[in-house]
């Protein structure tokens, strides 16, 4: 990707196909930098990856604390994946982003991310796919949106979910 002026009085900044896309690092939590500054690494966008391949990439960076960038790769999925599992991938990414805002202090839009991830995988059938541990992130999620709601930000490395259960 190519960076552009944004930010300093030019265009904004665009990928190879000209979408408008922040050249700006980002921290861990995925809060943008000002240029020049060393971030963290970012997700590619776009990419096909299989579905256990997801979750592992997902349960990797949701470990490192990096729950924005694990929202990145659950975006992935419902983007690249079958259309019958948009569900799914957004109610993980919904996870992944509650989790982020809950992180960066954001209680009340953390907690109501939680929320309506939560609800998207609870309405998901049984069995749950690809090893995925549905009820249990469910339960997961409900609960960390009470611990946050109105309350101080989280540690994301310290509250992240099992995707998979304790069998991750």
């Amino acid at each position: 990707m190519s960076e552009t002026t944004a930010g300093r009085g030019g265009d904004r900044d665009r990928d190879e196909e000209g979408r408008a896309r922040s050249a700006r690092p980002r921290d861990g939590l995925g809060r943008p930098l000002p240029y020049g500054a060393e971030g963290v690494a970012r997700q590619p966008e776009g990419v096909p990856r299989a579905p256990a391949e997801t979750v592992w990439e997902a349960q990797r960076l949701l470990d490192a604390g990096m729950p924005f960038h694990a929202h990145e790769v659950f975006e992935d999925a419902w983007k690249t994946g079958p259309a019958g599992e948009r569900d799914l991938w957004q109610g993980l990414a919904q996870l992944a982003v509650g989790l982020t805002h809950a992180a960066r202090g954001n209680a009340s839009g953390g907690a109501r991310l939680l929320v309506r991830g939560a609800a998207r995988l609870a309405e998901w059938p049984e069995p749950s796919p690809y090893g995925i541990d549905l009820p249990g992130l469910v339960v997961w999620a409900r609960e960390l949106a009470e611990l946050v709601a109105g309350g101080p930000p989280v540690d994301p490395a310290a509250v992240s979910p099992r995707l998979r259960g304790h069998a991750s």
